[in-house]
């Protein structure tokens, strides 16, 4: 069987403080992590809302934090121009993570260019 690329860009925002916005990047790492153990190329991209979940995700007392702790390697970044938007850009500097700007978007930092990955052959999964 060939490897397979998967990106998982998560959107969800954790500022609504619902199960389904834990459960949706629960979920997202859960198939990062998937894809990992069985030795495909994964990456983990944070766009829209979601660049919000890093700084929560960095907390180790958060209940996805071990899981984000296990795919964390596969993190990309966070959308530059969506971590502006949706104020994020400080937690997402301070916790190490790319901004990662390759669509330039009139009047944003920029996102990233989800059209180059399915070009490079990934399967582009939204959370």
């Amino acid at each position: 069987m060939s490897q397979t690329k998967a990106a998982i860009v998560i959107l969800s925002d954790p500022s609504t403080g619902s199960e389904e916005s834990v459960g949706r990047v629960f979920n997202a790492l859960a198939v990062a992590y998937d894809y990992q153990n069985e030795g495909d190329e994964v990456t983990i991209l944070f766009q829209g809302t979601g660049t919000r979940w890093i700084a929560e995700l960095t907390k180790p007392d958060h209940p996805v934090h071990d899981l984000y702790e296990a795919v964390k390697d596969r993190v990309a970044g966070a959308s530059a121009g969506c971590s502006e938007v949706f104020a994020s850009k400080d937690s997402v500097k301070a916790s190490g993570v790319e901004l990662l700007g390759d669509n330039a978007v009139p009047g944003t930092a920029g996102l990233p260019s989800l059209r180059r990955l399915r070009l490079d052959g990934y399967e582009v999964y939204s959370f």
